[in-house]
């Protein structure tokens, strides 16, 4: 098994604008993810907007805290999965049941994760 962590991106003034029809589609995306992917889903959560994040960055001896995303982008951060499956393969099945995968203002990213055992 391996951990992958399915990382959902887009724009978020396209987000925000999405009809009842539309979010209907991607909850009925997301549904189909947890169905099939029931306990190899290890955690997920949908973020805030980007304009509730708070950056840190070097500076100087403590580091410097900003409002707002570390990266002014056009697609940001929306949500997660963090999955356990038997391989990438998988991971992208999964992934290609998120409605997000259809849209074209954003992506989803399948990232594996580092096995430090």
């Amino acid at each position: 098994m391996a951990q992958y962590l399915i990382l959902i991106y887009g724009d978020e003034a396209q987000w925000d604008a999405r009809s009842d029809d539309e979010m209907r589609a991607v909850d009925a995306g997301h549904g189909a993810f947890r169905e099939r992917g029931g306990s190899a889903i290890i955690a997920s959560g949908e973020l805030e907007s980007s304009r509730m994040a708070t950056t840190l960055r070097a500076g100087g001896e403590r580091p410097l805290v900003t409002d707002g995303p570390f990266l002014e982008t056009k697609e940001v951060l929306g949500g997660f999965y963090l999955v356990d499956v038997p391989d990438l393969d998988a991971a992208l099945g999964l992934a290609g049941l998120l409605h997000e995968t259809s849209e074209d203002h954003g992506g989803v990213q399948v990232h594996p994760l580092v096995d430090h055992s």
